[in-house]
C-alpha cells in the first residue's frame, strides 16, 4: 500500500475506549468542515466491532447534524439495537465537543442465497486512458485557493478518474449525470469488511455535486454553500476497493435549497456491488461578497 492509503486504513481503525464506545482520529482534507466520508467509514468501523464476525454490513443510513472539526478526534457511541436470527441493527452517534455531529443506523446480515437481478452497467470508457482528479488539479494548480492547493494536488489514498471532466472554475450547465472510476491507491489485504469501510469513505466524493451540474455552478465558487444533509449506502455484494469501480451518478431533483443524488456502483465485471443516495444543501450564500 502507499503511505497515504496506509494512513487512511489507520484512520478507519477505531480505538475502543469503553464498552460500545470508540474513538477515531480526524483528517483535514481542506474543506470548510470535517469530510463526511471519514465519519461514514468510522461509523461502520465502530458498529462492525459490536456484531458477530459472520454478519456483514449491508446498509447504512445517516444524517449530518453539525459541521465536524477536522482538528479534533471523534467519539462514537454504539447502541446495540437488536440482534435477530438473521440481522443485527446498530445505531451510532458521532460526538465532538459534547455535541452530536452525525447519527446513523447500520444493518448487518449473514450471507444467504436467494433471488437475484440487477440493472446493467452503463457503457462508458474504461479508466485506463483517463486522467485522475489529482492530475487535473495539477494542471490548474494556480487557480486553486492557496489554503487547499497542496491538498488538492498531492497524492490521494483514493484515485478518482472522471469519465467527463468539468472545469470547476468555469462550469457550464450540463445534464445531471456523472460517471467516475475510483479505487484505492494500492493493494489491500483480503479483508471484505475493510473494503466496505473504504467504500463508505469514498462514496461521499462526487455524489452531491452531481446536483449542481444543471445549474452551471461548483463548490469552488465563493457564492455557493454546499453541505451534505444525509447519506445512504447499500452493499449488494463483496467488493474490491483495490480494483476499479464505476460510480454511476444522477440527480433527478433539486429544489428548496436542496439537491438529491443517487448512484449505482459497479465492478469491472459489470456486477452491481453497491448503491448510494444523498441529499444536501445547495444554496447561494448571502454573505459571499
Amino acid at each position: 500500500m502507499s503511505q497515504v492509503l496506509d494512513d487512511l486504513v489507520a484512520l478507519l481503525s477505531m480505538e475502543q475506549i469503553e464498552e460500545n464506545l470508540f474513538r477515531g482520529r480526524s483528517q483535514d482534507l481542506g474543506f470548510r468542515q470535517l469530510f463526511g466520508g471519514q465519519v461514514l467509514g468510522q461509523c461502520v468501523s465502530a458498529a462492525n466491532q459490536t456484531v458477530e464476525e459472520n454478519r456483514h454490513v449491508h446498509s447504512l443510513h445517516g444524517y449530518f447534524l453539525r459541521p465536524g472539526d477536522a482538528s479534533l478526534p471523534v467519539v462514537y457511541q454504539v447502541d446495540r439495537v437488536r440482534d435477530g436470527g438473521s440481522f443485527s441493527t446498530r445505531r451510532v452517534t458521532a460526538v465532538q465537543k459534547g455535541q452530536q455531529i452525525f447519527t446513523c443506523s447500520a444493518s448487518f446480515q449473514h450471507d444467504e442465497g436467494g433471488f437475484h437481478h440487477q440493472v446493467p452497467m452503463p457503457d462508458v470508457p474504461g479508466p485506463e486512458n483517463l486522467a485522475s482528479e489529482t492530475d487535473l488539479a495539477r494542471q490548474v494548480a494556480a487557480l486553486i485557493p492557496e489554503r487547499i492547493r497542496d491538498l488538492m494536488t498531492s497524492d490521494k489514498p483514493i484515485e478518482i478518474r472522471p469519465v467527463t471532466s468539468v472545469n470547476p472554475f468555469a462550469p457550464e450547465p450540463a445534464e445531471p449525470i456523472k460517471y467516475v472510476w475510483f479505487k484505492a491507491a494500492g493493494e489491500l489485504p483480503d479483508e471484505p469488511q475493510l473494503h466496505k469501510l473504504l467504500l463508505a469513505y469514498a462514496s461521499d466524493f462526487n455524489l452531491l455535486t452531481t446536483a449542481l451540474l444543471p445549474h452551471g455552478v461548483s463548490v469552488f465558487q465563493k457564492f455557493m454553500q454546499v453541505a451534505s444533509l444525509d447519506h445512504s449506502l447499500w452493499y449488494h455484494a463483496n467488493l474490491r476497493m483495490d480494483d476499479w469501480l464505476l460510480y454511476a451518478m444522477d440527480s433527478p431533483w433539486a429544489g428548496n435549497a436542496r439537491g438529491f443524488s443517487r448512484a449505482s456502483i459497479f465492478n469491472r465485471s459489470g456486477e452491481l456491488v453497491a448503491s448510494a443516495s444523498q441529499e444536501g444543501l445547495i444554496r447561494l450564500r448571502e454573505d459571499w461578497q
